[in-house]
């Protein structure tokens, strides 16, 4: 295979979904599997109707963009995006056209890799618009669900500038955790609220690009890495056989989840037509320098932020603290953690080990989980107090899971871990009595004797003997 060099670019889709309504009508922005629940007669598209900024949407966009390092036009204005389709009840779209103004203008992000190094991401705009209603399809029909319609959407544009789905991804991730940490939108693509169109070219030229292939509508981050991954692929294997120039043309295509390929959808030699003009029933409007600061002084803790609190102020490493600021509503958990005044190396350890694990294997958000940072709190005060060993500690937490009961009901003087010295050396004391011959084999140099011995004392105690203090004593009295 020739050596090749990949251009991505990404167009994010993100629905706000923290606003009481949607962006221009008063029907609830809210998510639902309820169809049609969320509609009013703006969202239809019926004669007559009126369209109203939702002011709390444009204060986000701003907010968005201010941390984007993008520049925000003094006026804010809407176009009409005209075009058929089954799930845009109007026939047009209330949107903003770049590269005219919108409500961010370039700008750039920079994006930390695991290995310390970083890359900066070009903003060529970000835009307000409406979304669209939803169509399931099935065999003979398809069904609309005009819930969706209007709620507000973020899109983020970038210029070309990532070249590896890695990369690609990273972005997209401190994208999403920007939108949760602002308070913006839940951002779930299992609610269909995160959306990525994908544009890939390959060239053998670094400085020059090769013939873009986009791909739409890739509804989770998974699917945009293993997508960019084929494209990639795909379009090498075809300048390799010498097709290049004749087979990858300008189009559009779609990621087949099932069968993990591309598929073509159209060919998309020009851009759309889309007769943009300005939307007559929303005037312009002065953003001024007074809402601008009052949004700066708003913009929350961010996720790098916190990142380096984590490190600097806190002691975690750096590893525990990316898992940790990942997602805001894991950070919010940890943090309650230490306001309760739990170590918080020791809080880190049970919530990127212990809990991150089990909301991956269960498929559950955090705020789903039954274990509460109070209750979390029982455990690691077990552990301090001497009461529980580890062992116990994690048998407390899986039995609280199971049977749904705080741990402190399984905590008790009964099952305590035993941390008496003196009751711990008389116990070694009679085992060594007892197998003179294991000690002889210690001091002759099979030290894995020593285990032997561990596990003899665990036995008779049923597993709660205090482990560093059994084997802190069972080396003293060995050594005598």
């Amino acid at each position: 295979m020739g050596k090749y060099y990949a251009t991505i670019g990404l167009e994010m889709h993100c629905e706000g979904s923290e606003t009481n309504s949607k962006v221009f009508s008063p029907s609830r922005n809210e998510y639902t599997e309820t169809p049609n629940a969320n509609v009013r007669a703006i969202d239809m598209g019926f004669p007559g109707i009126l369209p109203l900024v939702n002011k709390e949407a444009v204060r986000m966009s701003i907010m968005m963009a201010l941390i984007m390092h993008s520049r925000v036009p003094e006026y804010m204005y809407f176009e009409r995006k005209n075009y058929y389709y089954p799930d845009l009840p109007k026939g047009y779209q209330i949107t903003q056209n770049p590269p005219e103004e919108t409500v961010g203008n370039g700008g750039y992000m920079d994006i930390e890799r695991e290995d310390g190094t970083t890359f900066r991401v070009d903003i060529d705009n970000f835009h307000l618009e409406e979304d669209a209603a939803s169509l399931d399809h099935f065999y003979s029909t398809s069904n609309i669900d005009y819930n969706r319609a209007g709620n507000p959407l973020f899109e983020l544009v970038t210029t070309p500038c990532l070249h590896s789905a890695d990369d690609a991804i990273l972005f997209l991730e401190y994208v999403r955790s920007i939108y949760q940490y602002c308070g913006i939108s839940e951002a779930d693509s299992k609610k269909g609220q995160i959306r990525c169109d994908v544009n890939v070219s390959i060239s053998e030229d670094p400085n020059k690009l090769g013939t873009k292939v986009e791909m739409k509508n890739v509804n989770s981050f998974s699917g945009i890495r293993d997508a960019i991954n084929y494209e990639i692929e795909r379009q090498s294997d075809l300048k390799d056989e010498g097709r290049y120039d004749t087979e990858v043309v300008q189009e559009t295509r779609r990621w087949d989840e099932e069968n993990q390929c591309t598929k073509p959808m159209r060919e998309k030699a020009d851009a759309v037509d889309y007769k943009y003009f300005i939307e007559p029933n929303i005037p312009k409007y002065k953003i001024t320098e007074e809402w601008l600061d009052e949004i700066k002084k708003s913009i929350p803790e961010l996720p790098y932020e916190r990142k380096d609190k984590y490190i600097n102020k806190l002691g975690l490493s750096a590893y525990d603290s990316r898992v940790l600021v990942k997602e805001k509503a894991i950070s919010d958990y940890f943090e309650k953690c230490v306001e309760l005044g739990m170590d918080p190396k020791v809080a880190a350890n049970w919530v990127t080990v212990n809990i991150v694990g089990e909301l991956n294997k269960e498929e559950i958000s955090i705020n789903e989980f039954y274990i509460t940072p109070e209750m979390l709190k029982q455990i690691t005060d077990g552990i301090k107090d001497g009461i529980l060993s580890s062992k116990q500690a994690k048998e407390v937490f899986a039995k609280s899971l199971a049977e749904k009961k705080e741990p402190k009901n399984f905590i008790s003087k009964d099952n305590a871990q035993i941390s008496d010295e003196g009751q711990i050396r008389d116990l070694i004391k009679t085992i060594l009595d007892n197998n003179k011959s294991q000690i002889e084999e210690y001091h002759n140099g099979h030290t894995n004797v020593f285990n032997f011995f561990v596990g003899q004392v665990m036995k008779e105690t049923h597993g709660k003997a205090n482990p560093v203090l059994t084997q802190q004593i069972l080396k003293e009295e060995l050594d005598k």
